[in-house]
């Protein structure tokens, strides 16, 4: 018995022997795991200097002047960081009830966790602490097979705990947030917020967070987007962990669970979202500041990777207020253009009285200045090859008013296609402010995606009767005439030879008609009476309005000839803008400005504007061209701004969103349309905006046939006065209703109340105006 109890204990003792090598063996080889993995042995290891600086690429940030995101430039990654303290506590609550309960109890590994997915191999839950996840995002690449998992695994553990010993449990939720892709160009919580709920993240509510805590456990299948049934579930799995574990109560999460998901998509790609062609004239505009501002090191800036922050002029409120004032107007005078457009009613349809040759000239250079001709030919590939490529039929997505996402899938010939979007008219607008020459707003078109061209600062169209202020303020600086004076509106000549002209100039008025009468100059510009612009600039000469005109801005070349009177130049929308603020600013030119600072990101100035002004008219002669242009929306072309003739016409109801107006406050502007209708003018100003509008096609043989549909006044006007209406009903923007200043001791006579009246009693109709405008 003895002998057999003896062996008995040394074959116990044996067995805790062996227990005890085995456990020791198994702590070595742990340590040894670890140990081998912090030298890097099983791959590369994060430095100390990179676990005090993880490398993230981040995106560009463009700031509205009202703090508003307008967009971000990146290339794979559309990440903005936000800090701990603007993370919501729903969304801190959420996280760790849901992905790590004990986050703040354990050290980076949960020991518990990690025993019970051993246990029950990861069926009852994994062992993935919220610091392990970050260690994954941050520094491991995805493993292969299952020991390359292993020992990633291992790697995530030893990188784990040096994160808890290096951040704080805040600072790391706040990178595990700031790292996580949510799909859809979501990189981060920032961007996530932004992209599926229109929001800041301190502002998402419990419901919300719950639905981007869900994604976190695989944001490509629970996609809010693709797959809402799926997502709302896991949300409702979220807000039962937060119950749980007492961030909520039985009540609320009940509550919350029942609601629907309620997304507000807003995605951040570069060709949507608010102010698509102003970002990508920003775009331009940074990379030529990279390329002359390197960083002290002598390397370049990235505007994909580098996180920098860019302050804008921009003011997201009126941005919006000026794409659906254009998005509004454009899309019924689309409607117009199409139906007086059909085959039946104009045969050469898009064009207007086009020989076939034309037609074929035009499409033919605007087939050879296609994206598709230019990629071709750099794959050299034969021009036969090219051109057939170009009538073989193909499936494309196209623009179209008609659908409400603005788009439809359809088939046709590339061929076919430029045809297409050659019927659909262009439009640009600008609006800024005259005293900083800040510009509030800029569209450049009706949508980016499709018409990629920017009207505001590519396009140069002629620019008409808006160019005949220039004139008169020549004439008034010099000649010092008032408004209040009169010339003679009968047919009026300027002799071949005099002002470098020719031949023989006899403008015509655009009703073919002499009044006969003397005329007011503020009358005479209200009604854009050539006959007497032609003597204004005969008697200063057309070099002195080249030269007014070059000094409020406009650069482009300006012939010295008398004809440049009613506007045959070419000028941008950009350039106008920023002349015409001139007169709104007292006769200081301030140049236009869309930065105002740029930031790296750690806060640090790289840029800041400082302004460019030059002081070309006196304050007087600026106040006097102010009141010849308020003589336009009093009872000029303009005048539909503030009456309602056309209440009842058909013509107007058709195409004028919003009609009447009936604005009250002081305007002063100028409407301009250019021969046989093909380009429509607006500029309008009250003291502390000046916006200007363009609308016409691509090829000036793209027109209205009638000056009724194809003048300024019904192309252009509508856009500027439903924005403004829009400004006016937010209080918040302070865009003026005041009256312009004017000046101490006006040295110029503008008080020609008397000859007003007698005008006001002669336009009485709707008609009437039709014949102000050219």
């Amino acid at each position: 018995m003895a002998k057999a109890a003896k062996k008995e204990k040394r074959s116990f003792l044996k067995y805790i022997k062996w227990f005890w090598i085995l456990f020791a063996s198994g702590i070595l080889f742990a340590a040894m795991l670890f140990l081998l993995a912090g030298w890097g042995a099983f791959g590369e290891m994060p430095t100390f200097e990179r676990l005090e600086n993880p490398q993230t690429n981040l995106a560009t940030e463009i700031l509205s002047s009202d703090g508003k995101t307008l967009g971000k430039f990146y290339l794979d990654d559309n990440r903005t960081p936000v800090p701990y303290d603007s993370l919501p506590e729903n969304l801190v609550n959420a996280l760790v009830a849901t992905e790590d309960a004990r986050y703040f109890d354990h050290a980076g590994i949960d020991a518990r966790g990690t025993l019970r997915a051993m246990i029950f191999l990861g069926k009852k839950g994994g062992a993935s602490t919220i610091t392990q996840q970050l260690s994954k995002l941050l520094f491991t690449k995805k493993p292969s097979g299952g020991v390359e998992r292993i020992l990633q695994k291992v790697k995530e553990w030893v990188i784990a705990t040096r994160l808890e010993r290096q951040y704080t449990k805040e600072e790391i939720i706040q990178m595990y947030l700031n790292q996580y892709d949510f799909g859809y160009a979501a990189d981060g919580i920032r961007s996530a917020a932004r992209i599926y709920f229109g929001k800041e993240p301190s502002q998402l509510r419990t419901e919300e967070s719950a639905v981007l805590v869900g994604m976190l456990k695989n944001s490509s299948l629970y996609n809010p987007i693709r797959r809402e049934e799926l997502v709302t579930a896991r949300r409702n799995t979220v807000l039962g962990q937060m119950a749980k574990y007492g961030y909520i109560t039985e009540q609320e999460k009940d509550s919350l669970q029942a609601l629907e998901m309620d997304l507000n998509f807003n995605p951040e790609s570069h060709r949507e979202g608010l102010a698509t062609y102003f970002r990508m004239y920003l775009q331009k505009f940074l990379n030529r500041w990279i390329e002359e501002n390197p960083k002290p090191d002598g390397t370049k800036y990235n505007i994909y990777l580098d996180g920098l922050k860019v302050y804008t002029t921009i003011d997201s409120r009126m941005q919006r207020n000026a794409e659906e004032a254009v998005e509004a107007h454009m899309k019924n005078l689309q409607a117009e253009f199409f139906h007086q457009n059909t085959p039946e009613r104009n045969p050469t349809t898009p064009f207007v009285d086009l020989e076939q040759s034309e037609i074929d000239n035009i499409m033919e250079r605007a087939m050879k200045n296609s994206a598709r001709w230019r990629a071709m030919k750099r794959q050299g590939k034969p021009e036969s090859e090219i051109r057939a490529s170009f009538n073989e039929k193909t499936e494309m997505t196209v623009f179209d008013w008609n659908s409400d996402s603005y788009e439809k899938d359809t088939i046709l010939t590339p061929l076919d296609s430029i045809r297409y979007y050659k019927t659909f008219l262009r439009t640009a607008m600008m609006s800024m402010e005259p005293q900083t020459g800040h510009v509030k707003a800029w569209v450049g078109g009706v949508d980016y995606k499709h018409f990629q061209y920017d009207n505001v600062i590519q396009g140069a169209r002629q620019a008409g009767s808006t160019f005949k202020p220039f004139v008169y303020a020549a004439a008034i600086d010099q000649l010092r005439l008032s408004p209040c004076d009169s010339l003679p509106d009968t047919q009026y000549c300027i002799e071949a030879g005099k002002h470098g002209n020719p031949d023989p100039w006899c403008p015509k008025n655009s009703n073919g008609k002499y009044s006969g009468e003397r005329m007011t100059l503020k009358k005479a510009l209200a009604n854009s009476v050539n006959t007497i612009t032609a003597q204004l600039i005969d008697r200063v000469g057309p070099g002195s309005v080249v030269n007014i005109a070059r000094g409020m801005g406009l650069t482009r070349e300006i012939p010295e000839v008398p004809s440049i009177a009613l506007g045959t130049p070419d000028f941008s929308v950009f350039e106008m803008v920023g002349a015409y603020g001139t007169f709104a600013n007292q006769g200081v030119f301030v140049k236009p400005v869309t930065v105002t600072r740029i930031e790296d990101k750690n806060g640090t100035v790289l840029y800041e504007y400082v302004p460019e002004t030059k002081d070309v008219l006196s304050k007087d002669v600026a106040y006097a061209m102010v009141n010849l242009m308020e003589g336009v929306t009093e009872y000029g072309s303009g005048a539909r701004l503030r009456h309602s003739w056309a209440k009842n016409q058909t013509v107007y109801k058709e195409i004028i969103t919003g009609y009447p107006y009936e604005l009250t406050n002081p305007i002063a502007g100028k409407t301009g349309t250019t021969q046989n209708q093909s380009d429509g003018w607006f500029m309008g100003m009250v003291p502390n905006l000046v916006t200007g509008v363009w609308v016409g096609g691509e090829d000036r043989s793209i027109h209205f046939k009638s000056l009724t549909y194809g003048q300024g006044a019904s192309m252009a006007l509508p856009i500027w006065a439903l924005y403004m209406k829009k400004n006016y009903a937010d209080e918040e923007l302070g865009v003026s209703k005041e009256a312009f200043e004017e000046p101490e001791a006006l040295s110029i006579n503008v008080d020609c109340t008397k000859i007003l009246e007698e005008i006001k009693e002669d336009v009485d109709t709707e008609d009437d105006l039709d014949d102000l405008d050219f």
